[in-house]
């Protein structure tokens, strides 16, 4: 009785020493990579520690990222910008808003007929921007330069000027309030 298994008990014995399954997962996001590998608990945990410390990072990331809600900037722009088939047209009375105003709103009307699928490109040309303002070169220019100095435009490598997200922000939150007020459009 005391050296022999029994068939039975040999089978209990074996399952006990068999490794549970192995399982392998790659998880990348950004710069952020990882390769867990492990039993399904393992790596469940390990997953599940993998993203608790990543989702506060997407949070805060999403708090600080600047981005454009066209649907909220097109309703923004109501009564102040519009699109005709020649193209984008700024509503507000010139005569009512400084200079970086007005060039400011015209590249704002670009970006946004941009979105839309309303015209072709986001940047207009100083010649473009000098036309619409209705001032010298050399004001156009200096108004131009101002606005490239605070952010608000780019000029692009094709020496065209186009705002910028942060201009848009800055649109949305400052100026449009402030020619609205101005302008009662």
């Amino acid at each position: 009785m005391g050296g022999r298994r029994g068939p039975n008990e040999a089978q209990r014995k074996d399952g006990v020493t068999e490794k549970p399954e192995q399982i392998t997962v790659q998880v990348k996001y950004k710069d952020s990579e990882t390769k867990l590998q492990g039993t399904a608990e393992e790596v469940w945990f390990l997953l599940s520690k993998f993203f608790s410390g990543l989702i506060p990072q997407f949070e805060i990331a999403q708090k600080l990222q600047l981005s454009v809600d066209v649907q909220a900037l097109a309703k923004d722009c109501e009564g102040l910008i519009a699109f005709s088939p020649e193209g984008p047209n700024v509503l507000a009375p010139k005569s009512k808003l400084t200079d970086n105003e007005t060039l400011a709103l015209w590249l704002l009307a670009s970006y946004l007929g941009s979105k839309l699928n309303l015209v072709q490109s986001d940047a207009l040309s100083k010649e473009e921007l000098q036309a619409r303002l209705g001032k010298s070169g050399k004001i156009t220019s200096t108004r131009l330069g101002e606005l490239v100095k605070s952010d608000l435009v780019a000029k692009t490598t094709d020496e065209k000027f186009r705002i910028t997200t942060f201009g848009v922000a800055q649109m949305q939150k400052d100026i449009l309030p402030r020619i609205i007020a101005k302008t009662g459009c």
